[in-house]
């Protein structure tokens, strides 16, 4: 049967509308409509909503610990990937951060992403302009390194290869504001770790160039707002200033490469920058003025005034003549002190066991040794090994005051030693983490020395005039360990030991610890016991740093994997594991519930 024309004319207006009409038709986007974005304030950074992650290791006292708990120790086996996504290539050692269903991740050389946290899609990227000629001037494959950004008020804030620190929009990933820090030309450094933001001020650190003199080795600290310098700390004191008399007869221009490299911790009640600092160029000492003078403040704890970048108090953990850097996370605890005796090694003598103290504790440097000082005034209370280590002998625990080995400390060009634990530890930059349910801290260990010569020809690592060859510790094939240790006594509480060595770790109110290793598995370790709950194949090593966030109610957790060098170090002690060398970013949840 035919149509009559006005019956066919009505069909085709109504089909028309249908098919045309976006009022008659429900249109889903693969990006959802953001929340308008809520500057980031002071109150916001010392006391983090749950479901965000805004700093390196989510809150200043440096604790890597999320008090999220819909993921735990009952249904972690259900975790489930839910999206992943390519990173730029370069040394990745990279930690998102999670603000507003965003996810903001640093990439190798200077490249920033936002994206959103729940589909993975990408909203917008960052890639700084750097000059042409400054990876002449910094070198190449640690200074693509980018670990960590921070963010305050409107904007996500680095540092950059070319020695600036930067500010971008928020929003827009527009560049807000840059401030040169040193001239890459004349005071290189390497700015591998990113800031942290203490009431306003952007608190940066840096590894410095033996060439850059000690000009180049400097904490800085700048207005969050504007950029604005408002103070610099050097580390290697001048002539007329206290501590130029531990340089002995040392030039000033000679007195080189005490870095900061690694980020700090922030005590906002007693205002208290704490920063951990590195080796001197050359490492032996006999180089430098003689074995037995101090060289300071290289290989210190400080704790400096946050206004004005003044040293309110330091401690040295070891006259290093290795390249056995102390410049790792500082976990900032409020506990009792009752370090056990047979545990423990060095004890304070006026110590009362029981006493709650505001600590400052965990493993800051390669040697892999514990060491809890009192935050407030830097007094000794006590410091244990963990790995195997040859390198201290002895600490006075009356004064805090190590005692190196003598059997390894270098006297002469051309001597070779046995360092235990070696140049990438023992601990080295990837972090451990601290959980207040259980009092306890967790760092991945690793089983490795180092023979090491002391040499004017180059070799494994110039800067420092040594030659190194990493080696298992005698006596052990397992390479990897996650050492859960408690606060308060010191008591190694359990010990997780494998073939692989192990990378960064984060703990969560589920009463769980994220941490990875260098064949690309990521595990969820039970906090109590260090019972393996879950287990996934990334395929590449875990070099970033884990985190967990949660957007509309729902828990997820975040890591990546890369390129880095301590992990191609650690490889080569297991050349049977040969996984691949990927920069992902890879996120997880458990399945949601139907509805």
């Amino acid at each position: 049967m035919r149509q009559s024309r006005p019956v066919r004319r009505l069909f085709l207006i109504l089909l028309s509308i249908v098919v045309l009409s976006p009022l008659c038709v429900e249109v889903t986007s693969t990006q959802p409509r953001r929340k308008p974005f809520v500057p980031v304030t002071d109150a916001m950074l010392q006391n983090p909503a749950p479901d965000d992650w805004l700093m390196w290791r989510r809150t200043l006292n440096s604790w890597g610990y999320s008090p999220l708990d819909q993921i735990n120790r009952d249904n972690v086996g259900d975790l489930r990937m839910i999206w992943t996504r390519a990173l730029r290539p370069g040394s990745q050692q990279g930690t998102p951060l999670a603000y507003g269903g965003v996810l903001y991740m640093p990439n190798p050389k200077d490249i920033i992403q936002a994206i959103d946290a729940a589909t993975g899609d990408l909203i917008w990227e960052h890639q700084r302009d750097l000059p042409n000629d400054v990876w002449k001037y910094v070198g190449g494959y640690l200074a693509e390194n980018n670990r960590n950004i921070a963010i305050h008020g409107n904007y996500i804030i680095d540092t950059s290869v070319d020695d600036h620190v930067f500010a971008l929009d928020a929003t827009t990933g527009k560049e807000a504001w840059a401030t040169m820090v040193l001239d890459y030309k004349t005071h290189p450094a390497l700015q591998g770790s990113g800031p942290i933001v203490a009431n306003g001020k952007v608190i940066t650190g840096r590894s410095c160039f033996e060439r850059g003199g000690p000009e180049a080795c400097v904490i800085t600290a700048h207005d969050a707002k504007t950029g604005k310098e408002l103070w610099r700390r050097r580390t290697i004191p001048k002539p007329g200033e206290k501590g130029n008399e531990t340089w002995g007869d040392v030039p000033y221009e000679n007195r080189k490469h005490v870095g900061a490299w690694m980020v700090p911790s922030y005590d906002p009640e007693l205002n208290l920058i704490y920063i951990g600092t590195s080796v001197t160029s050359p490492a032996p000492k006999f180089m430098l003025g003689g074995k037995d003078l101090e060289h300071l403040y290289h290989n210190c704890t400080l704790a400096l005034n946050a206004d004005t970048g003044e040293i309110v108090w330091y401690y040295q953990h070891v006259i290093d003549h290795w390249d056995l850097d102390h410049p790792f996370e500082r976990l900032l605890v409020d506990t009792a002190v009752a370090p056990e005796k047979g545990a423990v090694s060095w004890i304070n003598p006026r110590l009362r066991p029981g006493e709650k103290r505001k600590v400052i504790t965990g493993i800051p440097g390669k040697t892999g040794v514990v060491y809890t000082l009192d935050r407030t005034t830097g007094e000794f209370l006590w410091a244990t090994p963990t790995v195997f280590q040859n390198i201290i002998l002895d600490i006075d625990g009356a004064t805090g005051k190590p005692k190196p080995n003598p059997e390894v400390v270098f006297e002469r060009v051309g001597q070779e030693v046995r360092s235990c634990p070696g140049w990438i530890g023992g601990k080295d930059w990837e972090a451990g983490a601290y959980s207040p349910l259980t009092n306890t801290m967790y760092y991945p260990l690793r089983n490795a020395c180092g023979m090491v010569r002391a040499t004017e020809e180059g070799g494994g690592l110039p800067l420092y005039r040594l030659a190194v060859k990493i080696e298992k510790t005698p006596g052990s094939e397992v390479i990897g360990t996650v050492r859960a240790i408690s606060a308060e006594t010191g008591k190694t509480v359990w010990l997780h030991e494998q073939r692989a060595g192990t990378t960064s770790l984060m703990t969560t109110g589920g009463g769980l610890v994220f941490g990875g290793d260098v064949n690309g598995r990521f595990h969820a370790f039970d906090q109590q016991n260090g019972q393996v709950l879950w287990e996934i194949n990334l395929g590449s090593p875990v070099t970033g740093f884990p985190i967990s966030f949660a957007v509309d109610g729902r828990q997820y957790v975040a890591v990546s994997t890369g390129n880095a060098g301590t992990a191609s170090g650690f490889l080569r002690l297991t050349p049977e594991l040969q996984p691949s060398v990927g920069n992902n970013l890879f996120v997880f949840a458990l399945p949601e519930r139907k509805k």
